[in-house]
């Protein structure tokens, strides 16, 4: 009896998978773990990845047809955008435009004032230059006057007003 023993634990020994008497039945159970592994993957697995998939190809495919529309809105926006700038900027060279041409007619007005204001100064300088001309040629012939007549009576001659007038006038005439 120990030799039986000791002979199927021999047998026993090494390993199931290749004990060719066990084959068969971890064929069958193999099959039955590929069918179940299969019809969970056909109709559990799949159609749930197959249908997040589709789900992200129809989310990607929106956003990128919402992402070119709103491209052609902000093409269409800097458009209206650039139209409206070049419209503000003719506006308003043509308001600089008007603002230059009120600032020239005020300072075309301004000026002929001060020129006609000027001009009436200087005719009324003129004229006291004139008055002052006057007087200082009066006031050079009275104190040439006067000198001569002191300076002649200071010489010892008798200074005679119409000698003194007379000689005095013939020199201021040259």
């Amino acid at each position: 009896m120990a030799t039986d023993a000791t002979a199927e634990a021999g047998k026993s020994a090494g390993l199931p998978q290749l004990d060719f008497t066990t084959w068969p039945n971890q064929i069958f159970w193999l099959l039955v773990t590929l069918v179940v592994i299969y019809l969970v993957l056909s109709k559990v697995a799949l159609p749930r990845i197959g249908a997040v998939l589709a789900e992200r190809k129809g989310t990607i495919t929106n956003d990128l047809a919402a992402a070119e529309e709103l491209r052609q809105k902000a093409v269409e926006a800097e458009r209206a955008f650039n139209e409206a700038l070049a419209t503000a900027r003719a506006e308003a060279a043509k308001i600089v435009a008007a603002a230059k041409a009120d600032i020239q007619k005020d300072l075309d007005a301004a000026t002929a004032k001060a020129d006609a204001e000027i001009a009436a100064k200087a005719a009324d300088s003129e004229g006291k230059i004139a008055e002052i001309r006057a007087g200082a040629l009066e006031a050079v012939e009275a104190v040439a006057k006067d000198t001569a007549r002191e300076l002649v009576t200071a010489l010892g001659g008798s200074a005679d007003a119409r000698a003194v007038t007379a000689a005095v006038s013939a020199r201021l005439k040259g």
